[in-house]
């Protein structure tokens, strides 16, 4: 019986925004509204720390 190389991902990563940028101007939290580390050009969803933690809490697979 052949076994594949990789076991498949039940969790797929959600898309990173991008690299934080080293200065202002920061795209405000989608979530809270706070300065993010992100600029306002990046695209996607971007979020503060904090919500960013929070959010992987919440979308961690638990088994």
């Amino acid at each position: 019986m052949d076994k594949p190389d990789e076991t498949p991902s039940y969790c797929p990563a959600p898309a990173a925004p991008g690299d934080p940028v080293a200065g202002p101007p920061y795209a405000d939290c989608l979530a809270c509204g706070k300065p993010t580390e992100y600029g306002v050009a990046t695209p996607g969803v971007v979020l503060c720390p904090v919500c960013e933690w929070q959010d992987a809490e919440r979308t961690a697979c638990s088994g």
